[in-house]
């Protein structure tokens, strides 16, 4: 079977065409498999944490993703009674170029990075390919394509799974995936209604602490989105029924009623790490390697993250410049990083809006008064500092 002297690269999501774009950046030929036969158009992900625009950036990304999304400096902790802190990027200005979060469908990331990849003959996408399995020897992966009913056999130097949650890539390898589920269902209600009209001083990205019911408000451009917790009692039939969002959305603001809702998504959620990022020749990344709870946006940005650490070194050893050996760097860095930081901290956040803390609202009232405690504080969520202690694992 000849060998392709390409990269492969399976799952067309974010992760996937973020290191598709560094790689073509730096000369290096790549083929992406993607299983549906288009870019998908789930708007799920929807927060870019500033050092992640840093990343875009390099390839121009961050620009048009800015220009299509909505920008938010700022986000804030609330209950029903009002405001307990609010937060500004600004105050972490001098670690990136980018102060403020922007908040937009990941699709539209997609799009944007296929469009710019396009105009390069390094860059190859195959609809409708699935990566259903994987071997590999000392010089080549082989994958076995799975496309309806056919199948094909492929060869190329280096895979990286970028195939989401349930990754075929990561159960072709047999690296397990520990972790758990939390025993609560989310869901997230999408509406019009413009909360600014009936809630004075909210930001962008709000997060309300309730013992009873947290949920927090997240805008995108012409949309909000707001997340509830759901108890194992709700039968999924009632939790997807309209009658019961209504109900939800009625307790978000009292008295008001009769929202426009848009969509209802509801799912399971997640906290899982896999023993390995790598086998040989072939990597994980993204959803593929580790999951979390979306409370605080780092998911898809620890994904891009671990994209854009693995290809700089891929295409490090591909041109010559590093040894082989430079690739062992990317599970230190990235596996540990997402155990101490991303774990923790969505496991944090989730914690903090259940009030299981009672002094919470004072830590953080304490915190926003401080102008070292708010710099060290949007290090940490806005994910800078996980970064840095990277950095420090070379």
């Amino acid at each position: 079977m000849p060998i392709e002297e390409r990269v492969f690269i399976a799952g067309a999501g974010p992760v996937g065409l973020v290191a598709a774009a560094n790689l073509v950046c730096h000369g290096v030929p790549v083929t992406v498999f993607e299983a549906g036969h288009d870019l998908s158009e789930e708007s799920r992900a929807s927060t870019f944490h500033p050092p992640t625009l840093d990343m875009l950036d390099e390839f121009g990304a961050a620009t048009s993703l800015i220009a299509q999304g909505l920008v938010a400096p700022q986000f804030q902790y609330r209950t029903r009674a009002g405001v307990i802190a609010e937060f500004d990027f600004s105050a972490i200005a001098d670690a990136t170029r980018h102060p403020f979060r922007v908040q937009s469908e990941q699709f539209k990331l997609t799009r944007i990075l296929h469009d710019w990849l396009g105009g390069s003959a390094h860059y190859g996408i195959e609809f409708g390919q699935r990566v259903a399995d994987v071997e590999q020897d000392g010089g080549a992966v082989h994958v076995r394509l799975e496309r309806n009913r056919s199948r094909e056999r492929r060869s190329g130097r280096w895979l990286i799974g970028a195939d989401g949650a349930r990754s075929d890539v990561r159960r072709a390898l047999g690296i397990e995936f520990p972790g758990f589920t939390w025993p609560e269902r989310f869901l997230v209600v999408s509406t019009p209604f413009d909360f600014r009209d009936v809630m004075a001083d909210l930001d962008s990205v709000s997060y309300f602490a309730d013992p009873q019911r947290w949920h927090f408000l997240l805008e995108i451009p012409g949309l909000w989105r707001v997340m509830f917790p759901l108890t194992e009692t709700v039968d999924d039939e009632v939790a997807q029924s309209r009658a019961f969002a209504d109900a939800l959305m009625a307790g978000v603001v009292p008295g008001i009623a009769n929202y426009e809702i848009v969509h209802a998504t509801l799912y399971k959620v997640h906290q899982r790490v896999a023993k390995s990022f790598r086998l040989g020749r072939a990597f994980l990344a993204g959803d593929a390697a580790h999951l979390n709870n979306p409370l605080g946006g780092m998911g898809m940005n620890g994904g891009i993250h671990d994209a854009m650490n693995l290809s700089a070194r891929l295409a490090a050893v591909w041109n010559g410049a590093a040894p082989v050996e430079t690739l062992d760097g990317y599970e230190r860095q990235r596996r540990s990083v997402t155990l101490e930081y991303i774990e923790n901290q969505s496991i944090a956040n989730k914690r903090n809006l259940e009030c299981r803390n009672p002094d919470f609202a004072k830590e953080l009232r304490h915190t926003a008064a401080d102008p070292r405690r708010v710099h060290d504080y949007l290090l940490r969520v806005s994910m800078i500092a996980s970064l840095r202690r990277a950095a420090e694992l070379a």
